[in-house]
């Protein structure tokens, strides 16, 4: 009974209070409810904003990385019309992201040849007053800063394009405005790679007309005739030109050259290792590439942007035959001498490369039922050439016969000119575009010495499998071997000390320079 009485006690007790505090509660609500509902939307605003944030952050970071990979990494500027040049703000979408990313001093060294470029170009008041018609760079005060490097065409795209890039170089280190002379053959190749201004030299100067006009380093130093004021120089560094190429890293030629206005130069190599010979320049070489191997790859991405008539080329045959394959394989086969070596032999090398390098599987030749292509990885072997009967022997062989591990194999070459025709522009916008093509593949396979093969690896940034040179019908047990490094070969370097006036071997002297693993007396530029 007295639990009873204990239990109706605390009940009243409760009814009590819940009867004061309810109304208060009440009140409270009444009073304070648009309060209340502010803080429960202020949370529910910060929580929104806060996933905003989160998102917006998200995807700037995702729209810096597309524009960092756009402009290579601040290598590229992005003042340019997209129009005018498709490829410069398109590539990126097919080409691999590129682990080799460029210096600040690289860039450095390009935004300020850039502005020199843009005072001194085409058709500014400095070029006018002292290139328009030739006239003499003492005459009417004209100012010293601008300085010409003209770059002449020689032999075939591939050499073309690595005496480019090395004359490019050459002018950053000297300070001079890189004009080219672009003749038919070589139109609709190449974007404008300078912004707010042009490289071509105008079909009106006098730097158009015959070479052998113009003074030549021969008549400038063999002759001893160095004092000799000039306004302009022929300066011939081609492979043959050994009295030349064997001097022009030599510091104190540098300082003759230097005070000469306008150097007209022509070459067929890569020459950029002699740029690292040279004593003035080696400083800013090494800051401007710590990775020696990047050389080309870095300043090949920067000149060469495919025009828009070759980047619907480039386009067309991807997208067409490359792009839905699990795997593209780069084949470039150069012969020098179709007499020398049959096709069957080149052919068989070819196979064994791929075979040991595991790119493509052997045949089971007793299986001639290809599997449907649904059910298994495909692969196609882009096939570069003069001749088609190496695409048709390998179509063949592959096509019409099973892999031991069931992949469908597929052969594509875009073009088979039969023979090498620089002088012709249809010509070199198909090599071009195969080229760029090539640097697209996720593996690669070049000839030996090729300058065309150089090119394609360089700029796709790729360390390729390379053909071993053959004579005869005999292949090699190991018919290929893989490039250690990734810059192209200078064929005919020099071999003089200039100090000391006798001949060296400068691989003995530099860690940077190796020979070349396809061309025994080349050189190249390496990382120690």
């Amino acid at each position: 009974m007295a639990n009873v009485e204990k239990s109706f006690q605390s009940f009243r007790t409760l009814l009590v209070v819940a009867s004061i505090t309810f109304p208060m509660l009440i009140i409270f609500y009444v009073t304070h409810q648009n309060s209340i509902f502010d803080i429960f939307q202020g949370i529910q605003n910060n929580t929104t904003n806060i996933c905003d944030s989160v998102a917006s952050a998200k995807n700037n970071t995702f729209e810096d990385e597309k524009n960092d990979e756009k402009l290579f990494g601040g290598l590229l500027v992005s003042s340019f019309d997209e129009s005018s040049c498709v490829s410069r703000f398109r590539s990126y979408l097919y080409r691999k992201t590129s682990p080799y990313k460029p210096s600040e001093y690289l860039i450095f060294k390009l935004r300020n040849y850039e502005n020199l470029h843009r005072n001194c170009g085409p058709y500014t008041k400095s070029y006018n007053e002292s290139m328009k018609d030739g006239a003499n760079f003492s005459k009417n005060g004209v100012d010293s800063k601008c300085k010409y490097l003209i770059w002449t065409a020689i032999e075939g795209l591939g050499n073309r394009m690595i005496s480019l890039v090395s004359t490019f170089l050459y002018a950053i280190f000297t300070d001079r405005v890189l004009l080219v002379r672009f003749d038919n053959d070589m139109m609709d190749l190449f974007c404008e790679p300078f912004p707010d201004s042009s490289w071509l030299l105008p079909k009106n100067s006098t730097y158009w007309n015959d070479l052998r006009q113009f003074k030549t380093w021969e008549s400038m130093f063999v002759n001893n005739n160095g004092n000799d004021p000039l306004t302009a120089l022929y300066l011939d560094l081609m492979n043959n030109n050994v009295r030349v190429t064997n001097r022009f890293h030599c510091d104190q030629n540098q300082v003759l050259l230097q005070n000469i206005p306008v150097l007209i130069l022509r070459s067929n190599e890569y020459f950029a290792p002699s740029l690292y010979l040279t004593y003035s320049f080696r400083q800013d070489f090494n800051r401007m590439f710590p990775d020696k191997d990047t050389t080309f790859h870095l300043l090949g991405r920067y000149l060469f942007h495919p025009s828009n008539v070759v980047w619907e080329r480039i386009q067309n045959v991807y997208e067409a035959h490359l792009a839905k394959e699990n795997e593209r394989i780069g084949l470039q086969i150069r012969i020098y001498n179709t007499r020398q070596t049959p096709e069957e032999t080149i052919v068989n090398e070819t196979i064994s490369c791929l075979q040991q390098n595991t790119l493509l599987p052997k045949l089971d030749m007793q299986n001639s039922m290809n599997p449907p292509l649904e059910k298994n990885t495909s692969k196609v072997v882009l096939v570069v050439s003069l001749y088609s009967k190496y695409g048709e022997r390998l179509k063949s062989i592959y096509e019409s016969n099973t892999s031991s591990s069931e992949e469908v194999i597929k052969v594509y070459q875009p073009s088979h000119e039969e023979h090498q025709n620089s002088g012709d522009n249809m010509h070199n916008i198909k090599a071009w575009s195969e080229i760029y093509l090539l640097g697209l593949c996720d593996a690669l396979v070049t000839s030996p010495t090729s300058t065309f093969g150089y090119v394609a690896h360089s700029l796709g940034g790729m360390k390729p499998l390379v053909l071993q040179s053959i004579s005869g019908r005999s292949i090699p047990n190991v018919p290929c071997q893989r490039l250690k490094y990734m810059e192209p070969c200078f064929h005919d370097p020099p071999n003089f000390d200039c100090m000391a006036n006798t001949t060296v071997d400068f691989t003995s002297i530099f860690p940077n320079i190796r020979r070349c693993e396809d061309q025994r007396r080349g050189m190249k530029i390496i990382n120690t």
